[in-house]
């Protein structure tokens, strides 16, 4: 009788966590205020108003926002704050930058708000292999939630991993 093939990656107590699967839903919009200033460059406080009361924020709703401004032009802290007083009622969330950054800022709520529990003392592999814009940053920040945890973590796939990290005894 031949041998039975076992399965010893299922039968481990190897935990997998794949940042993928937390990504949230939601479409990632970017504002240029650019057009919103005289010859994109002049912030004029009245035109300025005018311009972000009278704009239809409801069109963002349940999306998540970077707020930017693509010109060369000095803005004062208070109209990015003016805008996101009229945005946060709709956006689940606004950041300043690109979508990059606000990528990273979802995720590191993510990772901050991750439950860890189930990794204590276990080998855990990061998958690696995401088919979304998974920031290079999450992976860090995980690392560092789960590094004093952890009996081990290693980076790619059950059948191939880069091992990353083992607790000394």
């Amino acid at each position: 009788m031949a041998d039975e093939i076992v399965n010893r990656v299922a039968n481990s107590n190897l935990k997998t966590i794949n940042l993928e699967d937390f990504y949230p839903k939601g479409e990632r919009t970017v504002i240029d205020i650019k057009n919103w200033l005289f010859h994109e460059l002049i912030l004029k406080e009245a035109d300025f108003r005018t311009h972000v009361s009278n704009h239809d924020w409801s069109q963002y709703q349940n999306q998540y926002i970077a707020l930017t401004c693509s010109s060369d032009a000095i803005i004062p802290s208070w109209a990015f704050m003016l805008i996101t007083t009229y945005l946060s009622p709709f956006a689940k969330k606004i950041v300043i930058g690109n979508l990059k950054e606000l990528e990273t800022s979802i995720f590191q709520e993510i990772i901050t708000n991750l439950t860890i529990d189930e990794f204590i003392d276990k080998p855990i592999i990061i998958k690696g292999c995401a088919h979304k814009p998974i920031p290079e940053t999450a992976y860090i920040q995980l690392i560092e939630k789960l590094q004093p945890i952890a009996k081990t973590i290693m980076f790619g796939e059950a059948c191939s991993t880069v091992p990353l990290f083992k607790r000394k005894k």
